[in-house]
């Protein structure tokens, strides 16, 4: 089935309701959404030539037309190639070219960088212009059959090593993960609404889908993006407000409310993902904003469902195990199997560190033209993952590290997190990174990069004494560098990869 029948069902089902706001103002009823919306579909289909399999890609920065062209892409038959707005303009190239993205839908302000990256004038719409208008005001075409193997996104991967690969999310796959959504990590009532700070071309776009289904609202920030002063207001002016957000805005979003007094109630929702939640941050948000948060753990290769810590998991404190729980990515999704196994692909028992593995029908059937890296990454029905971690006795998963970023300093394993964990528990480190770089005598040495908080840097000597505190002796740092800022990208995942060329 194609997903874009979740749309046609909702414009029938819900059509007087409000579908997209931007800021606190409707702008379009479901209705108007699923007309504009088949129009669009059928002007790509008759004036642009696209046809069932075609790739179309999306690059523009968060606005209401992107919802529209998202549904409209997969109600055409087409696939979605949402591109991260904040590419270098030789990554853009590279992705066109790779996804062979027969058209562009692109904002005015990104339409000049599209064509400079190699997008056809004559396949260049933008949203906004007389062309665009004229696009959606198109005779409309019905949603165009598709099979659920058929691919309906392209999910270019971040490319922080080696060229991005093109993750082949189907109609299936998309599918599966709505169906998660439900039962692991939300529920959506009538008057909830959906907000998009986080960029629309990553997780936050594909969680739109759960809310079409539901007949939720969607929320434009006029911003486009992640603004915390603007956030608390919108939550307080329209009201159970869901926001998926990556743990360093999280981060910002709690610092506002504390600092600012403001009232957090408009929030229903605050779900996180993307990168690690370290335990102190996760203790002061809860106690800021309540009993608001859940998380998940997923990848492009499983969008958005690998595990998943529920609300009722977070806030039950009274658990003997609630510590450990918190500090996990929770327990596996409903409709996936997970498990922790060794090099040889064996299942590792209780409480031993291994490579997270995923099957089931939210796993991708691979990358896009890349039968060499698909190889490697799905093995017998499993995808592996490069993320290393553990399961308890209960099924809940706790991660270590990506695989890569594993520090083997004199033959014995350092996983980066656990130390950032103790060094976040100094009051004045207000973030911190660690990664291994290369020594003579040790094959590797532990290199942490830290910001200061307002009272600025600590000496080398107490965060000595306070890892020798928690952890053994081998694992603290043999070296301390405050920076200014860490290197992130448009998701709020730090580079390790930059922190590392620093030595």
């Amino acid at each position: 089935m194609n997903i874009a029948h979740l749309l046609r069902r909702s414009a029938m089902l819900h059509g007087r309701q409000p579908a997209v706001l931007h800021g606190d103002q409707v702008l379009w009823t479901y209705e108007t959404l699923g007309a504009r919306t088949a129009a669009l579909a059928a002007w790509l289909r008759t004036q642009c030539g696209v046809v069932p399999g075609d790739r179309v890609a999306i690059y523009a920065a968060n606005a209401p037309e992107y919802l529209e062209a998202l549904h409209a892409i997969v109600w055409a038959g087409a696939v979605s190639v949402p591109v991260n707005y904040k590419l270098h303009a030789k990554e853009l190239a590279y992705v066109l070219a790779d996804s062979g993205a027969r058209v562009v839908l692109a904002s005015q302000a990104l339409a000049p960088a599209a064509l400079k990256a190699g997008a056809l004038e004559s396949g260049l719409l933008v949203f906004g212009s007389e062309v665009y208008r004229a696009a959606v005001s198109h005779a409309p075409m019905d949603v165009c059959d598709r099979a659920p193997q058929d691919v309906a996104s392209l999910f270019y991967t971040s490319g922080t090593t080696g060229r991005p690969k093109g993750v082949m999310q189907t109609h299936r796959n998309l599918l599966a993960m709505t169906a998660c959504y439900f039962t692991d990590v939300d529920d959506i009532a009538p008057g909830d609404a959906m907000v998009y700070a986080a960029p629309l071309s990553h997780g936050a776009g594909l969680y739109n889908y759960a809310q079409v289904l539901r007949g939720g609202r969607h929320v434009v920030p006029l911003s486009g993006g992640f603004e915390p002063a603007e956030l608390v207001q919108l939550a307080a002016r329209v009201r159970q407000l869901t926001l998926f957000a990556a743990p360093t805005m999280v981060h910002r979003l709690v610092d506002h409310v504390r600092a600012t007094g403001a009232d957090g109630s408009g929030f229903k929702t605050i779900i996180y993902g993307g990168g690690p939640m370290y335990a102190d941050d996760l203790r002061t948000a809860l106690d800021t904003l309540g009993n608001r948060f859940a998380q998940i753990y997923g990848q492009g290769e499983s969008p958005m469902t690998i595990t998943a810590l529920s609300r009722a998991q977070l806030a039950d404190r009274d658990h003997p195990r609630w510590a450990e729980r918190m500090a996990s990515v929770g327990v596996a999704q409903s409709l996936v199997d997970v498990r922790v196994v060794d090099a040889a692909g064996h299942s590792l028992p209780a409480g031993e560190t291994g490579e997270v593995v995923v099957r089931g029908d939210t796993v991708m059937p691979g990358y896009w033209n890349n039968l060499e890296a698909t190889a490697q990454t799905l093995r017998d029905g499993w995808l592996y993952t490069g993320d290393m971690g553990s399961l308890d006795g209960d099924g809940f998963l706790t991660l270590k590290d990506r695989s890569k970023d594993v520090i083997i300093s004199g033959g014995s394993n350092i996983y980066p997190r656990e130390v950032e964990e103790v060094l976040l528990q100094h009051p004045q480190v207000r973030e911190v990174a660690v990664v291994g770089q290369r020594d003579a005598e040790w094959g590797e040495v532990v290199v942490a990069f830290l910001v200061a908080g307002d009272s600025g840097p600590v000496e080398d000597a107490v965060l000595d004494a306070l890892c020798l505190e928690y952890i053994a002796r081998f694992k603290r740092p043999k070296e301390y560098r405050w920076v200014e800022a860490l290197p992130k990208n448009s998701y709020g995942k730090v580079l390790k990869t930059e922190l590392r060329e620093l030595g």
